[in-house]
């Protein structure tokens, strides 16, 4: 069997997660798996680019995707071509993004069934854009195949009605998420380091981290580090006054979260609400003890790892 697995971000965990799709597909007995990124992907960049059977040219800002939807009728021709050249059984989306409709436009005109694994069945505040989450559902509304990485999400999508009728549903999970860390935590000296790591954003809870460090109180005996992509706010402001608390307001590329992880002792996710977390299975597959709240899929995904010390969003 022949898999095309397809995901056109350019940045973050997207690309990411169709590559090890991909080859965790691949390592399958009798399948063989194709892969479709956005040619200007940062994963493609560097030495180390993975090999992309469909490279498809995207857009690097809105006005460059709206111009590219102008497209889709030329873009759709061109898919179809460049799919029946490889000429997959089926194909799955690694994570959904705002041109997957002629991605299945192009699929469903050459009678190849679709699949879809959905992260995040609603928006959380401040992610994505305007409108994304209306372009997923009518993806997923369209698709063969449901695949919801945890029971909360297939609640809430059949909750919207966005399973039609004939569709099947898939209940599945993140694996951990390897970016090659081999160093065991704890291997330094000095305090004990405590990685915040992803979007910085409100539902994240950064003010329940803030708290809780104010609670804590000046502790020589760990280091926090606050990592990530977001609005500046006054939490980001509290959390650099606090002793012993760096904040990186930055986008952290595919190259160096390896390193971020590496440096860490263990992680915490404060979040006040979550359909599941990519930085969770990074943190399983680098071997780092893991506080998380037990809010939205978290609970389903962490629950029975042990590495994992779930608690209230308090």
């Amino acid at each position: 069997m022949r898999v095309l697995v397809w995901q056109w971000g350019r940045l973050g965990a997207g690309p990411a997660a169709a590559v090890a799709l991909a080859k965790g597909m691949a390592s399958l007995a009798g399948v063989e798996a194709l892969l479709s990124l956005a040619a200007g992907a940062e994963i493609m960049q560097g030495p180390r680019a993975p090999r992309c059977d469909l490279p498809v040219a995207t857009y690097g800002s809105m006005a460059g995707l709206i111009w590219r939807a102008a497209q889709a009728p030329w873009l759709i021709r061109r898919l179809m071509i460049d799919i029946g050249r490889l000429r997959p059984d089926c194909a799955v989306c690694a994570l959904p993004g705002p041109l997957d409709l002629a991605m299945w436009a192009a699929l469903r005109r050459l009678g190849i069934p679709t699949g879809v694994i959905v992260h995040d069945a609603d928006p959380h505040p401040g992610d994505g854009f305007p409108g994304q989450f209306v372009l997923q559902r009518a993806l997923v509304r369209r698709a063969d195949t449901i695949i919801a990485l945890t029971d909360h999400v297939a609640a809430r999508l059949s909750e919207r009605g966005d399973i039609r009728v004939g569709a099947r549903l898939v209940i599945a999970s993140l694996p951990p998420f390897d970016f090659g860390v081999r160093q065991p935590a704890g291997a330094h000296s000095g305090p004990r380091r405590v990685l915040v790591f992803g979007r910085l954003l409100s539902y994240k809870g950064l003010d329940l981290l803030l708290e809780a460090l104010r609670l804590l109180g000046p502790r020589g005996d760990m280091e926090v580090r606050v990592a990530g992509k977001g609005p500046e706010t006054s939490i980001l402001e509290g959390l650099r006054r606090c002793p012993g608390v760096s904040v990186e307001n930055r986008w952290i590329p595919e190259e160096e979260v390896g390193a971020l992880l590496t440096w860490s002792d263990l992680l915490v996710l404060p979040y006040r609400e979550a359909s599941q977390s990519g930085v969770a299975a990074a943190a399983l597959a680098a071997g780092r003890r893991i506080v998380v709240t037990r809010v939205g899929g978290l609970e389903q995904q962490l629950g029975q790892e042990p590495l994992a010390f779930l608690c209230e969003p308090d």
